[in-house]
């Protein structure tokens, strides 16, 4: 069973994919900041249908009501999903090992220290599960270790394909739908590590301007996959 934990809800704002190097990826060709539609509008919370009037259907005050959905006394307990171990991007030439990651003390997501690594955060659902965000994150560059395994995201296509291998050996497939550059105040936390709505693949690193003073980048770049 999982630990629950509070939402890291300055993970992305403060400290998560704080680079400790110079700015390699940013002396790159910068590409476009966005491609397909707003991330928060694509990771929008799905609103819960209204629930049916008790006089729905009815043309007097003493028309039926809708029928009543049963549920078992002791709900079925839900199946524990393997751990995601590699992320692959062909179009974007990254093929990285995934390692599971919690929380720091501060409250920040962990990323591990490898800049040729991802971290998934395993608090929320793992890729392949019916519902929710599985976010994946990782360090653009570092001055020693060079450019990080999800440099390449701020490339990031629509249509281009992911895949997601687990521990089982099995593997998820995704497209990516949407990629955007924010500032760290302004990510939509809440909703790119939402535990309920449809399943999507959250990745994340830095972009943006480095800002040498703090030697951090002034942004980050988000990319949205769904189930294919």
């Amino acid at each position: 069973m999982r630990s629950r934990v509070r939402l890291p809800v300055v993970l992305v704002v403060l400290g998560v994919l704080l680079v400790v190097g110079v700015p390699t990826a940013w002396l790159l060709t910068r590409p476009g900041t966005s491609e397909g539609p707003p991330v928060a509008e694509v990771v929008a919370s799905t609103p819960a249908p209204a629930a049916p009037s008790a006089g729905a259907g009815s043309s007097g005050s003493s028309g039926s009501l809708p029928p009543v959905t049963t549920r078992p006394a002791t709900p079925e307990p839900a199946v524990a999903l393997p751990d995601p171990v590699r992320l692959t991007v062909p179009a974007l030439g990254i093929d990285a090992p995934v390692d599971a990651v919690g929380v720091e003390p501060d409250g920040n997501m962990t990323i591990p220290e490898d800049v040729s690594r991802v971290g998934w955060y395993r608090f929320g659902p793992a890729p392949g599960a019916v519902e929710g965000s599985a976010v994946l994150a990782g360090h653009v560059d570092d001055v020693e270790q060079g450019l990080g395994a999800l440099s390449p995201l701020s490339r990031a296509s629509v249509g281009d394909q992911v895949q997601v291998a687990d521990a089982a050996g099995g593997t998820t497939t995704w497209q990516v739908v949407a990629r955007e550059e924010f500032s760290k105040q302004s990510v939509p936390l809440a909703d790119l590590f939402a535990r309920t709505g449809p399943p999507r693949l959250v990745m994340i690193t830095c972009g943006g301007p480095f800002l040498a003073d703090i030697r951090s980048y002034e942004d980050n770049v988000v990319v949205v996959a769904e189930p294919v």
